[in-house]
């Protein structure tokens, strides 16, 4: 009797299953989506608390996003020499350690400390990223890789729907409705006791998300979790970087990741000012008009988390690079709207730009690493590095909206051209990869 070799789903390889290591490296899709989502809003918080500009504020993105660029080729060639679940333990670890000094920063009373303990975290976050999804990648035939990695990545948006619900419910609404004006008048005294009090509730949840990582690690420390396919552990650096920048489909893709990160986070965390400014000019109070905007923040999710489901169900039609340009481009589209309507329909607009962007990153992340084999690791970091975007574009877009009015129009709304020419260079680049796609 002939023995038929079993059929791989798209978890398993070689006729075994990988559910449990699959559910448990997807959990912290989850995990790092909440650390993004909670920190979001964290600028218009940390602008009120400490009586800065939104520029300052946006330090937190800088922070944020810096550590992820500074970490990402450590974490390859940590990740290169020992293992992904190594790789994952070690994340887990910095993000716990990065929550838990939230605490001593909030007792200096400073802000500063405060973007320390934001770049420990993301250090963490990092090494998760630089990890799993490749490792997500790993856990199947290449042909499904790019369905499989889209499947593990709809969870991401549970975690940072989370994370949003968890900034509205236990921090915004917890905050000292004090307005910003109001702020501006206390004595140094009267600002120190609502800026500490408004601290203590800002730590709260990285407190408790700290105590999850850290019982996260210590389950995955103790399940069985498969070995990489690589043929080598040796960290051959700067020939393994020349090798994978000489290809278009990878060079390209980190270009474009950088630009999607950078929209990303830019359609993220400025809608708190996008809504505030609308709403207030409808007679709404600011904390009001705050946490309307937040609530349009989390629809905005909800469709993204959905989006993300629906299109890894398309992709079994579409090819990939056909997908991402008809998103980049439905994208610059609602971007528009956004731009130039100074009513809720630009609110609309932004709220449905999420939906665009929902395929986005697994998406360019597939293609990029396609074919890289051994040279994954470090194709992977070079993707986490392109993060880098939600570091360097966030600053520019609040110093344009620091101007209040530009050209007779509200300056926050003319700062959302810069998201619309980061989805212009993702049309071409999937425009480019659904050419070399046909060509294949």
């Amino acid at each position: 009797m002939k023995n038929t070799p079993k059929k791989n789903g798209i978890i398993g390889k070689n006729g075994a299953g990988l559910l449990i290591p699959f559910i448990l490296i997807t959990s912290c899709f989850a995990l790092w989506g909440f650390a993004n989502d909670i920190t979001n809003p964290m600028v218009k918080a940390f602008s009120k608390i400490f009586r800065m500009s939104v520029t300052d504020g946006a330090l937190v993105q800088v922070a944020f996003y810096g550590g992820y660029f500074a970490m990402a080729f450590p974490a390859a060639v940590f990740i290169r020499k020992y293992s992904y679940k190594a790789g994952v333990m070690l994340g887990l670890g910095m993000y716990a350690l990065g929550a838990f000094l939230f605490y001593p920063a909030m007792l200096t009373g400073s802000y500063y400390p405060f973007l320390a303990a934001y770049f420990i975290l993301t250090c963490g976050l990092s090494f998760l990223e630089t990890s799993c999804n490749p490792y997500i990648l790993s856990m199947g035939d290449e042909r499904t890789a790019t369905r499989r990695l889209n499947l593990a990545q709809s969870f991401n948006p549970m975690g940072s729907l989370l994370g949003m619900y968890v900034a509205m419910n236990f921090i915004q609404n917890r905050l000292d409705p004090m307005d910003t004006a109001e702020r501006a008048r206390l004595s140094d005294a009267e600002f120190a006791a609502v800026r500490d009090a408004d601290l203590s509730v800002l730590i709260t949840p990285y407190l408790v998300i700290g105590a999850v990582i850290l019982l996260m690690l210590i389950v995955i420390r103790m399940v069985r979790m498969p070995k990489s396919s690589d043929q080598t552990h040796n960290v051959d650096f700067l020939p393994t970087i020349r090798r994978i920048f000489c290809r278009p489909r990878y060079r390209e893709g980190v270009i474009a990741q950088f630009f999607y990160v950078g929209a990303q986070i830019m359609c993220w965390t400025f809608i708190i000012q996008y809504g505030t400014r609308l709403f207030m000019s409808q007679g709404m109070e600011e904390k009001a008009a705050e946490v309307l905007s937040q609530q349009y923040n989390i629809a905005a999710m909800v469709i993204f988390c959905a989006s993300r489901f629906i299109c890894t169900f398309i992709l079994r039609y579409l090819s990939p690079g056909l997908l991402l340009k008809v998103l980049a481009a439905a994208a610059c589209l609602l971007t528009l709207g956004v731009i130039g309507f100074e009513n809720i329909w630009g609110m609309y607009c932004l709220v449905g730009v999420s939906a665009c962007m929902s395929l986005m990153f697994p998406t360019i992340y597939g293609i990029a690493l396609q074919g890289l084999g051994d040279d994954a690791k470090f194709g992977a970091a070079g993707l986490i590095m392109a993060i880098l975007g939600g570091s360097v574009l966030p600053p520019l877009q609040a110093a344009v909206i620091d101007r209040h009015t530009l050209w007779g129009m509200p300056a926050v709304n003319l700062s959302f051209v810069l998201p619309l020419i980061c989805f212009v260079v993702i049309v071409i680049y999937g425009h480019r990869s659904q050419k070399r796609e046909k060509a294949a």
